[in-house]
């Protein structure tokens, strides 16, 4: 008896119970988020942004992403989508609003979304990049999400203005 259980205890282990360890390791690997800064930079303190991911977020100079509340430019950066129209022109604007001047975080009920951005309504100066970017026509108010209604409104405001004046992608919306 005592050598049955010796030979079992040399047996090979089931092929699918490899398989099910390999696939858990690899997906617990590829599943793990990138380590984000848990604190906030401090609101409305000057800070510096390194590089505009898209014409919505940003990323700082202390590595925290940045996401835009209450805008939605179209997409450049998206996973297997392509670039949808004036995508490019948002982050230019952006990046053209911002040039090298520090900005100002003004945080909302929310700090985070789903992805771990940061959001905020980003001054540059006295001028909110969020409503300017609406303004220019490069973004609709998204005001389904929960914020400020006093921001909603400005937002609304900066769209009907863009559009009035048949700005960025209220352009493209219009039929010859």
């Amino acid at each position: 008896m005592r050598r049955d259980s010796v030979q079992m205890s040399r047996r090979p282990w089931p092929v699918w119970l490899v398989v099910l360890f390999l696939a858990l390791t690899v997906w617990r690997t590829l599943s793990r988020r990138p380590e984000l800064p848990d604190r906030l930079p401090p609101a409305m303190e000057p800070t510096r942004v390194v590089r505009v991911v898209d014409g919505d977020t940003l990323l700082l100079e202390d590595g925290v992403r940045v996401r835009l509340l209450g805008v939605d430019t179209p997409e450049t950066k998206r996973p297997n989508h392509p670039v949808e129209p004036l995508g490019p022109e948002a982050s230019a604007f952006t990046r053209s609003f911002i040039g090298s001047q520090p900005i100002r975080l003004e945080y909302d009920r929310e700090r985070r979304d789903r992805f771990g951005r940061v959001l905020a309504y980003v001054y540059v100066g006295d001028q909110l990049l969020n409503e300017e970017l609406i303004r220019a026509g490069f973004s609709r108010a998204e005001t389904r999400f929960s914020f400020s209604q006093t921001m909603k409104r400005r937002f609304r405001d900066a769209e009907e203005f863009a559009r009035t004046e048949v700005n960025g992608i209220w352009r493209l919306e219009v039929t010859p």
